[in-house]
């Protein structure tokens, strides 16, 4: 009788597997170009944001790019090949970059960050270029802190160091053991490849922007881009200059344009450029999220009943299920900048959006929604009470 068991157990879970993948909803037609591009007028009209580019890939094609408003103060156009900020969507990057190192061999996701360092963390003299790791000489949980960990956002850090009352990078719990967004997690990866491994993060993009044709984007600033360059609004509708970043910051210091970065999107949404157990592993339910709302980063755990009921940390990015199936998405936000990416598995579809009016943000959930349906993205997380810089 227990074979039999077995197999008819089988045979049921297997039915509710393909059933589930079954009656995910079908993916809505998209809408017309002439139809986003009204939707992304009445956007910018109700918010007020000066300029904005979108990209819409379907299929892993892109299908749709256009620039909107304006790129500074003195009126000139926005243009698709625009130099623009990218944010927290370098985290993406860089974590599709770790990826290649894991399929050639040269990183493991899972062995402590200490193990590839010479000396131990802490004792490295302070390097304007990254966080001050002296602070964590009294703490040594640093040393289970793997790639895995700091792609996840479970490192136990804050967001940055600097932002701590006294000023000092610190841990705040077991690191592994929960998700708290941290951009100083980034830039310990990115200490321990370039003085552990010897390979330099900005080397590591630009041969990614390099293989796909990303001719305007970079990591550090580049003196090319400065005769076609957006400037910033911030909330108060002030323009802010484009900052000339002097660093390469795994945490977000890359410059793009919607051109190129929705070549990247699109890559990343066929699996291009990654061996498929590495693309499994960006897209698979890491580590659950329990907060309900993304920022303040060390914010209690939500009651069960206001959890997102399917919400995880991937690698580089945050995945979801909703009505679509499954799901990815990374957004990128500073005083003067929005950004946002929202990919579906089933149907390779992908919405980008950069604007360069952190106004236009507000505009986000439904201009996704116009363009894709109803995705599932849990907007109340990424968008919550708090306007934290991601």
């Amino acid at each position: 009788m227990l074979p039999n068991l077995s197999g008819r157990l089988g045979t049921v879970l297997l039915f509710a597997a393909i059933a589930g993948a079954v009656f995910a909803a079908e993916s809505p037609p998209l809408p017309s170009r002439a139809a986003i591009d009204a939707r992304i007028a009445q956007a910018m009209a109700s918010t007020k944001a000066q300029g904005m580019a979108v990209a819409v890939i379907d299929g892993g094609r892109i299908v749709h790019v256009q620039a909107y408003g304006l790129r500074n103060a003195t009126g000139e156009p926005l243009r698709t090949d625009t130099v623009m900020y990218g944010a927290s969507l370098t985290k993406t990057v860089v974590a599709y970059a770790v990826l290649q190192l894991v399929d050639r061999g040269e990183l493991d996701l899972n062995r402590p960050l200490a193990a590839l360092l010479p000396q131990p963390l802490p004792g490295y003299p302070h390097d304007p270029r990254y966080a001050d790791w002296a602070p964590l000489a009294s703490d040594p949980r640093w040393r289970l802190i793997t790639p895995r960990i700091v792609l996840t956002h479970s490192t136990g850090f804050s967001n940055f160091g600097f932002l701590e009352p006294d000023g000092k990078l610190k841990i705040h719990f077991d690191p592994g053991t929960r998700y708290a967004y941290s951009g100083d997690g980034f830039i310990l990866l990115q200490f321990v490849l370039e003085k552990g491994l010897g390979r330099n993060v900005g080397s590591l993009t630009d041969t990614i922007f390099r293989n796909l044709g990303m001719t305007r984007t970079s990591l550090i600033w580049r003196p090319d881009f400065a005769g076609n360059l957006a400037d910033g609004w911030n909330d108060r509708g002030e323009v802010e200059p484009h900052d000339e970043r002097s660093k390469v910051r795994a945490a977000g210091s890359m410059d793009t344009t919607i051109d190129d970065l929705a070549k990247f999107a699109a890559a990343l949404v066929r699996g291009d450029g990654l061996t498929a157990a590495s693309r499994r592993e960006l897209v698979r339910p890491q580590l659950r999220i329990k907060s309900a709302h993304q920022f303040p980063t060390h914010a209690p755990d939500a009651p069960p009943a206001a959890q997102h009921p399917d919400l995880h940390a991937g690698l580089g990015v945050i995945v979801f299920r909703g009505p679509q199936g499954p799901g990815f998405l990374k957004g990128g936000h500073n005083g003067t900048t929005a950004n946002t990416l929202v990919c579906l598995e089933n149907s390779q579809r992908a919405v980008l959006i950069l604007a360069n009016d952190v106004r236009a943000e507000a505009a986000f959930a439904d201009l996704v929604r116009f363009i894709l349906g109803e995705t599932g993205v849990p907007y109340a997380w990424e968008y919550g009470e708090y306007a934290g810089k991601s």
